[in-house]
């Protein structure tokens, strides 16, 4: 077998088999899976209960000291795998759904997908008092109908991008308002608990929460990844995309529904956290120096930041336990008013 590879578009070529190869790109996207690593390995060694690498080894491995068996396979390690499967679903969703709309606002939480799947998980959560899986259906059915919804709404003779962002943004508002509506109207308990949920974090997670998502990337990353060559020929144009053989519209709609269900699993999840798949995309195209936001190295940014910003918040606030979408929230609203007045110069 041959292969060709290619560096910034420079292929050297051989016989039977072609691979491009962004040389800065997957340099990023290593160094990124380093971050992954070492954030992972701080997360697991430090805090209350202080472990050594190896005693973590020796644990996961049925050979750990007394006590460390709890504190990493019951408490440590299902939050760890967590933050990065949930913030690599938000990573993703974002970067697909910045590029369907060609804008650097058009995140899930943006345009109101979240605030769908964040409606549907309370609706179970205040009126049914369900568990992990039909929390998990409730959001993705909240967040499939947000998106049909949207769709729909701003279908004009096909889906513009612009108007996309715009119809999101207007829904958004409104089931916000449905959320509050829901809270205030729930009883005291389930009030609390829902707002706690509401705000996004990863406090208490556990395996029944790291399976969702789990199975939701393995089962759409393919699709994602399969699909994202045609992103870059709808960015072209639709009248382009067709003349080149794409068809338009199933493309953008398979892609949506495939950002649709990351999000909404990600949020049954870990609730709605903020700005992840807003910020995930924009800092990894960045960093990449891509004309767009690459699969792979958003989905990675999203776990870095999601990481990062749950040990952070763990380490600072110990004794009050703060859900990382506060911090995510912070981070997010800074980046933001960074980005609009960036976008505002260029102008």
């Amino acid at each position: 077998m041959s292969v060709t590879t290619s560096v910034r578009g420079k292929p050297i070529r051989t016989k039977n088999l072609s691979v491009r190869l962004d040389i800065r790109a997957t340099i990023v996207c290593v160094v990124m899976a380093a971050l992954v690593v070492g954030i992972g390995i701080v997360a697991m060694t430090t805090g209350d209960y202080q472990l050594t690498v190896s005693e973590v080894v020796d644990t996961l491995l049925g050979q750990g000291p007394p006590g460390a068996e709890f504190i990493v396979l019951d408490l440590r390690l299902p939050r760890l795998l967590a933050a990065v499967l949930v913030g690599a679903a938000f990573g993703i969703s974002g970067a697909i759904m910045q590029r369907i709309t060609d804008n650097p606002l058009g995140s899930p939480d943006i345009i109101g997908f979240t605030m769908g799947s964040a409606t549907g998980a309370l609706i179970v959560l205040v009126l049914t008092h369900g568990g992990m899986l039909a929390v998990a259906g409730g959001a993705l059915g909240g967040g499939l109908v947000t998106s049909i919804l949207i769709y729909f709404l701003a279908y004009k003779r096909g889906v513009q991008g612009f108007r996309l962002v715009l119809v999101g943004i207007g829904i958004s508002a409104m089931l916000l308002a449905t959320n509050q509506y829901l809270i205030t109207h729930a009883s005291l308990q389930d009030a609390i608990a829902a707002q706690a949920w509401q705000v996004g974090g990863l406090n208490g997670r556990g395996w029944e929460h790291v399976e969702p998502v789990a199975w939701a990337l393995l089962g759409l990353l393919p699709f994602a990844v399969f699909f994202s060559h045609r992103l870059a020929i709808l960015q072209m144009g639709d009248d382009t995309a067709k003349a080149l053989g794409v068809p338009v519209e199933r493309t953008r709609l398979v892609l949506i529904m495939v950002s649709v269900a990351l999000a909404a699993v990600a949020t049954a999840a870990a609730g709605p956290i903020s700005f992840v798949a807003l910020a995930s995309p924009q800092i990894a195209r960045r960093l990449t120096g891509s004309p767009f936001s690459g699969t792979v190295s958003s989905g990675l940014m999203g776990a870095v930041l999601l990481m990062a910003s749950d040990l952070g918040i763990q380490r600072l606030f110990s004794n009050t336990q703060l859900p990382v979408g506060v911090a995510t929230g912070v981070i997010g609203g800074l980046y933001l008013c960074w980005l609009l007045a960036y976008e505002f110069r260029r102008r």
